[in-house]
């Protein structure tokens, strides 16, 4: 049997050791001692109020102990992972709050039959001791369009059945009042869920199997199959496909819902969706559901009740009025629920538009004349030169990186390509090197991308008074400082400093007239600095994390740097 990887201590242990987690690191929460509650810490204040009490198995967290809080639960009551507390530990719970002084006692349990008859016969003991006691069964699952006889599951619409009734409880409202709003509350309820690899319980294996290519559609919380397997698609399709299966008139199950209802969402994670996933899950749903016409008042988007590690995610729709709102927007302290806006998601704009915030050198005309004819000549051999190793440095990189190096310098080869086409070569050595560190910082991405930029726009203004040969080697030595400064390299870390430096220790000697011969000695200096990479120690950039015994091959960094020089020397010499 193939066990699943858990951080515990010990499956036997793992339900308690959760529940003094979750209370050490909340002040308003205590365990009551021989039993698995998490109850109020200030029980004085559930004095002349409805006490609210709920629970289930564990494995659900945040549910149920995580919505113990002023305005929330006034105590959780938990069983074994995926299985039901038993009734003695609720009817603890039920004696500890009547004993604090609450006017009535709610119990809000997920219809499940093992909940059911736990939770009912702590009831019913209750009741003959005279105690005001009642239960709502949540059972907001909109998955079967046949109805079961055991009925449909309780879900993650009861969360928001707990902040409801923890609304009205502290505000005063009677265990009748409470009881008539929540069942009205309930039949406008749904929750359909969908995963796409299943949980295991700590000390066993998955639940279910699930191929690579398949999503399991309409499962509960308990690691259960769902309804339909169906084939892997995008966010957007498996959304739709919930919305429409939870809406469908001819599903017996199914929420009713029209162009103009106004309904809060819940975009449930099933405890392992990445929150990138959870996120586009949200922006499909309320899309979708923007679409239909529908108004999304509020959206709540989080773990809310979870399957363990299932990666997954369900969708919750609920009706609301202006009372309901009032009571999902008002103060709880309990940990479990979000942080969310109290303003409706219709009539809003999404995006701020920015304009005229860059200062744009539109100004300047076109240039021309025996300086933009070389730029030009030689930004032309660069780009094709970096377009023809692109497959050459992307294998380097595979070895000591993310195997990009290449597409990452042929998009600013392109980028220069598109800037030549454009005819807007700036006449002049400082007004060239700022549009350059603009292209590159725009289209080129990536760390090396921001390594150029930064370089270009730190070497430019060496060349605002002079475009003399000591001016443009002073503006590199200005471009190797800025790389230092904030790529955090040094010579000899195996980047592309080793190759630059190299060439700028030989173009400090140029003077007027000198210049071709003093950059072709450069050239050989760049390019056997790139070779001699190969003997390095990666100290910065992303191959620094791979041991140096794997890394044979030369930096791709330094050996770009050198095959650009050989470029602009190939340029100058044909241009002469």
């Amino acid at each position: 049997m193939h066990h699943s990887k858990k951080l515990i201590n010990s499956v036997d242990h793992c339900v308690d050791d959760a529940l003094e987690g979750l209370v050490a690191w909340n002040v308003g929460m205590q365990l009551v001692q021989g039993h698995r509650i998490v109850i109020r810490s200030d029980l004085k204040n559930i004095k002349g109020k409805v006490a609210l009490l709920s629970g289930g198995g564990s494995g659900h967290e945040p549910a149920h102990a995580g919505y113990v809080g002023t305005g929330m639960l006034t105590a959780a009551i938990a069983g074994n992972v995926f299985t039901s507390p038993p009734a003695g530990s609720i009817a603890a719970a039920i004696r500890t709050v009547v004993s604090a002084g609450a006017a009535g006692v709610l119990l809000i349990v997920k219809n499940y039959t093992g909940d059911r008859l736990n939770f009912g016969l702590a009831l019913e003991e209750m009741k003959m001791e005279g105690i005001p006691i009642e239960m709502v069964i949540v059972a907001d699952d909109c998955a079967f369009t046949r109805q079961k006889k055991a009925g449909r599951r309780g879900l993650c619409g009861t969360v928001l059945i707990h902040k409801i009734a923890g609304a009205m409880s502290e505000l005063g409202k009677s265990l009748d009042e409470i009881v008539e709003k929540l069942n009205i509350t309930l039949s406008k309820l749904g929750t359909m869920g969908i995963c796409s690899s299943p949980c295991s319980v700590p000390g066993s294996g998955p639940t279910f199997h699930l191929e690579a290519d398949e999503l399991e559609l309409g499962l509960g919380i308990h690691g259960e199959a769902g309804i339909e397997r169906i084939k892997m698609m995008s966010a957007d399709e498996v959304t739709q496909k919930i919305i429409d299966h939870m809406l469908c008139p001819s599903n017996e199950s199914h929420l009713s819902l029209q162009a103009g209802d106004r309904i809060v969402l819940v975009v449930n994670n099933l405890g392992g969706l990445s929150c990138l996933e959870q996120n586009i899950m949200a922006n499909s749903a309320i899309k979708y559901l923007e679409n239909k016409e529908i108004i999304i008042e509020r959206a709540y988007i989080g773990s809310f009740m979870t399957a363990l590690e299932m990666g997954g995610t369900s969708l919750t729709l609920m009706h609301v009025d202006a009372e309901q709102l009032q009571y999902l927007d008002s103060h709880t302290s309990a940990p479990g629920w979000p942080n969310v806006s109290k303003n409706s998601l219709a009539h809003r704009s999404k995006t701020l538009n920015i304009c005229h915030l860059e200062p744009e050198n539109t100004d300047l005309p076109p240039g021309s004349g025996p300086f933009v004819n070389k730029v030009r000549s030689v930004l032309d051999m660069i780009s094709t030169t970096l377009l023809q190793i692109e497959n050459e440095l992307n294998e380097l990189d595979r070895e000591a990186g993310d195997g990009d190096c290449g597409s990452t310098h042929a998009r600013a080869a392109r980028a220069i390509k598109d800037l030549l086409k454009s005819n807007a070569v700036p006449a002049n050595g400082h007004q060239l090197l700022l549009c350059l560190g603009r292209v590159i910082r725009d289209q080129m991405g990536g760390s090396s991308g921001a390594l150029y930029s930064v370089s270009l726009m730190a070497a430019a203004p060496n060349l605002k008074l002079n475009n003399n040969p000591s001016s443009w080697a002073a503006a590199l030595d200005s471009g190797i400082g800025a790389l230092k400064r904030y790529g955090g390299a040094e010579l000899g870390d195996r980047t592309m400093l080793d190759a630059l430096c190299a060439a700028a220790d030989i173009l400090r000697n140029m003077t007027d007239g000198n210049e071709l011969q003093v950059l072709a000695e450069a050239v050989e200096k760049a390019e056997a600095a790139a070779e001699s990479t190969k003997n390095m120690n990666a100290k910065a950039g992303r191959a620094s994390y791979i041991s140096s015994a794997q890394l044979t091959q030369p930096d791709p960094g330094a050996v770009a740097i050198a095959a650009i020089l050989k470029a602009i020397l190939t340029a100058l010499e044909q241009s002469t």
